[in-house]
C-alpha cells in the first residue's frame, strides 16, 4: 500500500508525537510572537511569484520538509542569504528551537510552516521551488508502517509539479531499507533523474552540507549516512 491509494488519510505527510518536553518561556513565547510572522498561511491564495513570500528580495526558493532542531536549515539559510528557504516540521519542540535561532541570527530569508508537509507541497504554485530538501526522515521501519513513509509515488509527483526544470530534490538517510526505497520511487518517475554518476556521490555529502544532530548519532552508532539528489527534468 502506499500514498497512492484513495484513502485521504494518507495524504498526510507526518505520523507521530507532536510535542515533547515543557518548552521554555521564552522558546514558548517566541511561537505566539516570532511564529505567525513567518508562518506560511495555506489556506490564503499562494502567491503568482514564490520570491514574494520574503521581506527581503531572494534569487531563488528552497524548502526543507521536516527541518527536525532546524540545524541544517538555519545553517542553509546563513550561508545563503539570497536564497529564500521555506521550512516544514510538525513538531512543536523543533518548530520553537528553529525559533530561537532565527531571532538569535535575525534571519530574514526564513518562512515556517507549522505542520505537514502535504499542504504546503498542493499550495506552493507550480515550478516555483529551485530545491527541496528531505535530511534524515523518520523511516517507519515496520513493513504494516511503510505506507507513512513521506516519499510515496504521490509526493515523488507531487514535488516535481512544485519543482522547476532542473531544480533538485536531495535526500539523506542512514537506514538503508528507506534509502533503497526512495530510489526506486524516484528511478520510476518520470520527471526525475538520478544525478550520481559514481560512488562518492551518495557515500559523501553534497558541497554545503551541514551534519545535523540525526547524523552525528548515526555515526557515532556506525551507520553510514547516504545522500541522494535528483535533478528535475
Amino acid at each position: 500500500m502506499t500514498i497512492d491509494d484513495d484513502k485521504a488519510e494518507l495524504r498526510r505527510g507526518f505520523f507521530g508525537r507532536r510535542k515533547g518536553h515543557r518548552l521554555r518561556s521564552h522558546q514558548a513565547a517566541l511561537l505566539d510572537t516570532l511564529l505567525p510572522r513567518l508562518a506560511l498561511d495555506v489556506n490564503a491564495p499562494p502567491p503568482a511569484e514564490v520570491g514574494r513570500l520574503f521581506t527581503i528580495p531572494v534569487d531563488q526558493v528552497r524548502f526543507e520538509i521536516g527541518f527536525g532542531g532546524g540545524e541544517y536549515l538555519i545553517a542553509q539559510a546563513q550561508a545563503h542569504p539570497r536564497t529564500g528557504f521555506i521550512g516544514c516540521e510538525p513538531f512543536v519542540n523543533g518548530m520553537a528551537k528553529a525559533l530561537a535561532a532565527i531571532e538569535a541570527q535575525g534571519l530574514t530569508n526564513i518562512r515556517l510552516h507549522l505542520g505537514d508537509a502535504v499542504p504546503v507541497l498542493d499550495w506552493l504554485p507550480a515550478a516555483s521551488l529551485a530545491g527541496i530538501d528531505l535530511v534524515y526522515p523518520d523511516p517507519w521501519p515496520k513493513r504494516r508502517h511503510w505506507k507513512r513513509r513521506f516519499v510515496q509515488d504521490r509526493t515523488v509527483a507531487d514535488m516535481a509539479r512544485i519543482l522547476r526544470r532542473g531544480g533538485e530534490f536531495r535526500f539523506v538517510s542512514d537506514i538503508p531499507d528507506y534509502v533503497a526505497w526512495t530510489l526506486a520511487r524516484l528511478l520510476r518517475s518520470p520527471d526525475f533523474v538520478w544525478t550520481a554518476e559514481r560512488a562518492d556521490d551518495w557515500r559523501e555529502p553534497w558541497p554545503g552540507f551541514v551534519r545535523t544532530r540525526y547524523e552525528a548519532k548515526a555515526v557515532r552508532e556506525e551507520r553510514a549516512p547516504c545522500y541522494l539528489a535528483f535533478r528535475r527534468k
